[in-house]
């Protein structure tokens, strides 16, 4: 998705309105906090002791917390200034001292080539408004025999599954731009000069009330949701396991690319 200079400000003030007063609200989410794909994080940073490590929409800080016991110095990197604060707090309460923050979007890094050994992203890249640019400056500040992580939702290849996805998504949370498929995940990753690697799947059961409440959800727009699920057919109910309260279950990836 590429954008004019005016739609791309209006999206980022989007993004800051949706996330900044909810900043708290994903440092103790248990669908951020917790998961298969921290611990494979772990390891990989684990593996390269001492990196300089960037997580780009670092969010809640978790992938954060998940390298710093690792690496040289992580650089927390959002949006929303609200949200690096909450980091900052918890960095602190952690004892990772080695932990900055930074402001700013994904599209356009105020850091020198070169300039990190890790860069990652984790349940941050469906909402950038311009994916290939950001891909483009990952692969740009990442340093020559470095590695580049990313971690997201994504949509399953069946038509119809992902137009019921971007529809709930949306609904949800207006400042959602995409989850991508895995496919599109690879051709946009090779189009910005990055090799893929070891891709890990997984499955993500999001909790109907906690998924709604964490975002802020209005009434009008849940009930939409709800009746969208009722509205679905029967092989999109069983692809995301609709619940009797309407929870679910998406699926996730998490790959591994060189530059």
């Amino acid at each position: 998705m590429t954008d004019t200079a005016a739609d791309g400000a209006a999206h980022d003030a989007l993004v800051i309105e949706q996330f900044g007063p909810r900043a708290a609200a994903y440092v103790t989410s248990a669908d951020h906090a917790q998961g298969a794909d921290l611990e494979r994080l772990a390891g990989l940073a684990m593996a390269r002791r001492g990196a300089r490590a960037l997580d780009l929409g670092c969010g809640g800080g978790h992938a954060s917390f998940a390298v710093a016991p690792f690496a040289a110095s992580v650089v927390a990197y959002d949006l929303a200034e609200d949200m690096l604060a909450t980091v900052r707090v918890e960095a602190l309460r952690r004892g990772f001292e080695n932990i900055t923050t930074r402001q700013g979007g994904a599209e356009a890094l105020p850091f020198p080539d070169a300039s990190f050994d890790l860069v990652l992203t984790r349940f941050s890249a469906h909402h950038w408004r311009d994916l290939g640019a950001a891909l483009a400056e990952m692969r740009r500040v990442v340093a020559p025999g470095g590695l580049v992580v990313v971690m997201d939702t994504i949509s399953p290849d069946a038509p119809e599954a992902d137009a019921f996805l971007d529809e709930v998504e949306r609904l949800r949370d207006p400042s959602h731009v995409r989850d991508y498929s895995l496919s599109e995940w690879r051709d946009a990753l090779a189009a910005a000069g990055l090799t893929h690697g070891t891709t890990t799947l997984g499955r993500l059961r999001l909790a109907f009330a906690p998924w709604v409440a964490r975002i802020g959800t209005p009434a009008d727009r849940i009930a939409a949701i709800r009746a969208r699920q009722a509205e679905a057919s029967a092989e999109v109910a069983a692809h995301f396991a609709i619940e009797p309260d309407h929870s679910f279950t998406i699926d996730t990836m998490m790959i591994e690319a060189t530059p």
